[in-house]
């Protein structure tokens, strides 16, 4: 095997010498691929973030639900955020127990808050209609609610969920209406928590949140818990050099602000954390074939069977992820612009646009789409009627565990009657 084009797999030693054209030819083509101790590695880093004694990161489990994944991220002591009955069932059978996952809904069915009620799940209500609901469901209760910060940061528009054009979470001019909630209902306030946005790599404006949080736990008495969100980016442009966020500088930020927090509030308060995609994005990619090289009117496409339906990162918020390209041959690694295309039916189905690649890459060439582990399968589709792909873990002894089968023809039709 020779990497035509990329390092990180070659830095990280990412597949503990396994060859990927065995991988593919046993497991199927596109292949998602995880790194056992890259995704251990991002666990103790959020676990380790600060020193504050009573601090707990919960994984948000909608990033990968892997379950085997999932019992990892267990292992290393993080609980977990659920948004879905779904998503509690897969906690609770990864083993996590209730009192470690925590439930933030965003205007659900009367079933779905019921679901999390019956099995002593904390659930965070994000708007006055919601909590009306929940008194009705579980009077005398407890309860947490989401507030909006009046920040939000992201990546992209469609992730920004804070500030003023969201529709996440309770402004702060309602907390007398929340109290009058809380109060008809006997409801008992347990946290509150807030979530700016996804993917930021400054943490200035997560610093900058923290005050807003803390003036709203200031006028409820008696909180247990402050979740102060995720959204921690990871470097998607690491073959342009973009630096990582500074985990050690956003700890020692954090570090001070809870601390004098705990000590005005007179207590020592829960505080949370719940990222995402810092936990299993880097531990993954997808692997697939390329199929196809041709010119079209000046454009040069290298054309490969990663679909949308299987990566949809790219085509929902225009992301970037990284590119390594694998061969058989020893061949010229002189770049070229391509733009690299998938195999579903659709004129947006584009994965790099102009991407400085090899230009002698051509069919039977490896394409590995970097940084895969977060809303890589989760968002994962059966469009085109394509199969969803296998997945596979590769264990930090460098053994290949199979973690998810590979869709078959049968999968298509199975629920349908």
């Amino acid at each position: 095997m020779n990497t035509l084009h990329g390092t990180f797999t070659q830095e990280t030693n990412f597949f503990k010498g396994n060859d990927v054209f065995d991988l593919i030819k046993q497991y199927g083509s596109p292949l998602y691929i995880y790194n056992e101790d890259i995704l251990r590695a991002r666990c103790k880093e959020m676990k380790n973030l600060v020193t504050y004694s009573n601090f707990v990161p919960h994984y948000s489990i909608k990033a990968n639900t892997n379950i085997h994944l999932l019992k990892i991220v267990h292992e290393e002591g993080l609980h977990a955020d659920v948004m879905s009955p779904g998503e509690i069932y897969l906690a609770l059978e990864s083993g996590f127990k209730p009192e470690e996952l925590f439930f933030i809904p965003n205007n659900v069915t009367p079933e779905d808050m019921q679901y999390a009620i019956d099995r002593g799940i904390t659930t965070s209500i994000d708007s006055l209609d919601q909590l009306e609901l929940y008194g009705e469901l579980n009077p005398g209760g407890k309860v947490a609610i989401r507030f909006n910060p009046g920040v939000g940061a992201g990546h992209h528009e469609k992730v920004v969920t804070g500030g003023k054009k969201t529709k996440f979470g309770v402004n702060p001019e309602y907390i007398p209406e929340v109290k009058r909630i809380l109060e008809s209902y006997n409801l008992t306030l347990v946290g509150i928590n807030q979530h700016i946005g996804s993917l930021f790599m400054d943490a200035a404006p997560y610093i900058e949140s923290l005050s807003s949080i803390l003036d709203i736990a200031r006028q409820f008495d008696d909180l247990e818990f402050i979740d102060l969100g995720g959204g921690f980016g990871i470097p998607y442009h690491k073959q342009d050099g973009e630096n990582r966020l500074d985990i050690n500088a956003l700890g020692e930020a954090l570090n001070p602000v809870l601390e004098a927090f705990a000590e005005e509030y007179g207590k020592n308060i829960q505080f949370q954390i719940e990222p995402g995609r810092y936990i299993p994005c880097e531990s993954c990619l997808l692997l697939g074939q390329v199929t196809a090289t041709k010119t079209n009117a000046d454009h040069n496409y290298l054309g490969c069977d990663i679909g949308f339906n299987t990566l949809q990162r790219p085509i929902m918020y225009d992301s970037h992820h990284d590119i390594e390209i694998y061969s058989k041959e020893n061949k010229d690694a002189t770049l070229a612009p391509l733009t690299v295309v998938g195999n579903i039916c659709e004129s947006g189905d584009i994965l790099a646009k102009d991407r400085m690649l090899p230009a002698s890459t051509s069919r039977g060439d490896l394409i590995a789409m970097m940084d895969a582990g977060a809303y890589g399968y989760s968002m994962a589709s059966c469009y085109n009627q394509r199969f969803r792909p296998a997945e596979i873990l590769i264990c930090s002894d460098g053994s290949v565990k199979q973690i998810r089968k590979r869709d078959t023809f049968e999968d298509l039709i199975r629920n349908m009657l």
